[in-house]
């Protein structure tokens, strides 16, 4: 499992032009791109989960869990990408939507379980993403 996760100061998802999740915090929030792989499990899920909500990204120093921070998960299976060969990438690493849906899923409940106020995207949708980085800060999670 695969997280992308930027500081913002306000980030949205749509789907038909319609916001299905949005995160407009007093101070900052995290939007995490989550990527899933075959070999990922619930566990993989919690562990990282609770690395996201604590990493000390915010300003000073400080983790979304102290300062409350609201968090944004977005699916985004081509955090998967294979460009190693030719120009068009190859997707065989990303787990099948079956197997990826149900772990976005629990990464999100895991974070809603250590307190975070959490909103998302939805699985599988061509979602338009609108976000503030701030910093930039951007930071790239594995487990």
């Amino acid at each position: 499992m695969r997280v992308l996760v930027q500081r913002v100061s306000s980030a949205a998802v749509s789907v038909d032009g319609r916001v299905v999740g949005a995160i407009r915090p007093d101070g900052q929030g995290l939007l995490a791109f989550v990527g899933v792989t075959h070999t990922d499990d619930a566990d993989t899920a919690r562990r990282l989960a609770e690395k996201l909500w604590n990493l000390r990204i915010l300003a000073d120093e400080r983790s979304a869990a102290d300062v409350d921070a609201p968090i944004l998960v977005v699916s985004q299976f081509t955090l998967y990408a294979d460009t190693a060969k030719g120009r068009r990438p190859s997707w065989n690493a990303a787990a099948p939507g079956g197997v990826a849906e149900p772990l976005v899923a629990a990464f999100a409940e895991a974070l809603r379980g250590l307190g975070a106020h959490v909103q998302t995207g939805v699985f599988g949708a061509n979602m338009q993403v609108e976000l503030v980085n701030d910093g930039p800060v951007t930071v790239f999670l594995e487990l």
